[in-house]
């Protein structure tokens, strides 16, 4: 049952494409894929159904609405380049750990630490926010929890503390 829920959010995520950004649909969908995102973990739990392949089938779908979100996003609101210039940085790190966690454990690592959570959270939220607030402001603290949680994620991975 997880792992369906997990996948409707492959498919709500994709289905954004295909609407118009900010639109009432945009809205529906960007909501039903968050909320996907924030259930099944627990469903998986619950049903003692929690297991590996969930856990990746979990992140594919979260890099998948991310990117969705920025291929729907990014034409359509005013970025400032010192807040590309941070994201890039975030990135960096992310890479970084990713390309330890392949060598130092031998295997691909992605991190659901409760600070990777806060920021999924942020930038859940951060979209919402467009339409009323600046996003020279609204960005700055979702940067800040984001690139704590970046360093905190490579810390573990180093110290083999997962």
């Amino acid at each position: 049952m997880a792992n369906i829920i997990t996948g409707s959010r492959i498919l709500f995520s994709i289905s954004l494409l295909f609407f118009p950004t900010f639109s009432s649909a945009f809205y529906v969908l960007y909501l039903a894929a968050g909320i996907t995102d924030m259930i099944d973990g627990t469903v998986a739990r619950k049903t003692g159904k929690a297991s590996e392949f969930g856990a990746r089938l979990d992140s594919i779908a979260d890099i998948i609405f991310v990117f969705v979100c920025l291929i729907k996003l990014i034409p359509v609101i005013c970025i400032p380049i010192w807040l590309y210039v941070w994201i890039g940085i975030i990135a960096l790190i992310k890479i970084i750990n990713i390309v330890s966690g392949l060598i130092m454990q031998k295997r691909f690592v992605l991190l659901h630490t409760i600070t990777n959570k806060v920021t999924g959270l942020l930038l859940f939220v951060l979209p919402l926010t467009v339409p009323f607030m600046d996003l020279k402001y609204t960005a700055i603290p979702v940067c800040v929890v984001a690139t704590f949680a970046a360093i905190q994620e490579g810390h573990f991975i180093k110290t083999n503390r997962f």
